[in-house]
């Protein structure tokens, strides 16, 4: 044990007295946190929509109106003699919706009225999003508009609740996320720097003629950058609780559980990788697909794990972020607790496992009798 801590020591004043390994252990985990958790939106506003009123009366200006009234939507007026179609070319808007002749006539006749929308769908998502917002803005106008004789009611009448997140805030999705990444690429990050400067410096030699056996080395390093990152843990959870507003809604054991195994587990990844590559720069290549890559694409993250494609979904079962997040989400979120994430934690501390197994099989080198 005395061997062990020693090493953790040895790790923490080099790391203390190198300024730019500080900044990066401590200095961008919380940039980047605060960058990704306040940019990335789940919602949309201001959206410039263009509108052409071919009719001219009360009820096609009440129509745009509540358009306008819309947060989703910015409306400029476009002259009759004006193409909807160039505003989109010159990416002066978003959509384009022109309003028929005879609108107002149609409607209270209750006839079909074909009202023309044009989406620009460069971006699928945004596309989306506008198509289902013009339509509903569309439908609730036509139940306030419409005479009560004229009004459709459907026989089904669907009534939704928002649960856990009601207001659907971004910044609850995000933040819990991006806390993930972070802790996903820095302290994997500074491990696997650490140990392949040893084998480009040529200190490694140095550990192996000495008496350290290869699980005191290899559990001196984790334990030293288990440390970092349990300050950078720490760190992150101030800024969600303060920046970002969220709070603890479960139980709080399994989420500090399953991030000490999480902060141990992605150190043993850093840790196999110096172990494994004596450059540092491979190293630094290896983390960023391996810690960052990975924990952005296949972690469900930014994408739901069913909507990565079948032959990658494999691949997300070896990405320690998948679970953490899961974990994570839950404490800020849901409150599943024990029940909910006892799975996750269990999937993280097996990860850990295995890539400390795969660092001492490098290691145990040194343990061996020429």
């Amino acid at each position: 044990m005395r061997r062990i801590i020693a090493q953790a020591r040895k790790e923490l004043r080099q790391i203390a007295r190198d300024r730019l390994a500080l900044a990066l252990a401590f200095l961008l985990p919380a940039i980047l946190l605060t960058v990704l958790g306040s940019s990335i939106s789940l919602t949309v506003s201001n959206l410039p929509i263009v509108v052409q009123d071919l009719d001219g009366t009360p009820l096609s200006r009440k129509y745009i109106e509540a358009f306008q009234a819309s947060l989703t939507f910015q409306v400029v007026a476009l002259a009759s003699s004006e193409q909807p179609e160039h505003a989109l070319q010159v990416n002066e808007a978003r959509a384009a919706l022109i309003i028929p002749e005879h609108f107002e006539r149609d409607v209270l006749r209750g006839q079909n009225t074909e009202v023309q929308i044009l989406v620009d769908a460069t971006e699928p998502n945004t596309a989306n999003i506008m198509r289902g917002s013009l339509a509903a803005l569309t439908q609730n106008f036509l139940q306030q508009a419409l005479p009560p004789n004229l009004r459709m009611r459907p026989a089904i009448r669907p009534v939704s609740r928002l649960w856990f997140n009601p207001g659907r805030d971004s910044k609850k999705f995000y933040a819990p996320g991006n806390f993930v990444l972070g802790l996903s690429m820095f302290p994997p990050l500074l491990a696997a720097l650490a140990m392949a400067r040893e084998w480009e410096q040529k200190t490694i030699l140095q550990v192996y003629v000495s008496s350290i056996s290869a699980h005191e080395y290899l559990l001196g390093k984790i334990a030293a950058y288990t440390v970092i990152g349990i300050i950078e843990w720490m760190l992150g959870l101030v800024m969600l609780f303060t920046v970002f507003g969220l709070r603890m809604v479960a139980d709080p054991t399994p989420f500090l559980l399953g991030s000490f195994f999480f902060l141990t587990c992605v150190v043993s990844f850093g840790v196999m990788v110096g172990a494994g590559i004596s450059n540092q720069a491979a190293a630094v290549q290896i983390v960023a697909i391996g810690g960052f890559m990975m924990a952005f694409l296949l972690s469900g993250l930014i994408f739901p794990i069913e909507t990565i494609p079948k032959l990658l979904q494999p691949f997300s079962s070896i990405a320690q972020a998948r679970y953490y997040v899961v974990i994570v989400r839950d404490a800020l979120s849901r409150g599943g607790g024990w029940p909910a994430v006892w799975s996750d934690v269990l999937a993280i501390g097996g990860l850990a496992s295995v890539f400390y197994g795969l660092a001492w099989r490098k290691m145990r080198l040194m343990q061996l009798k020429d």
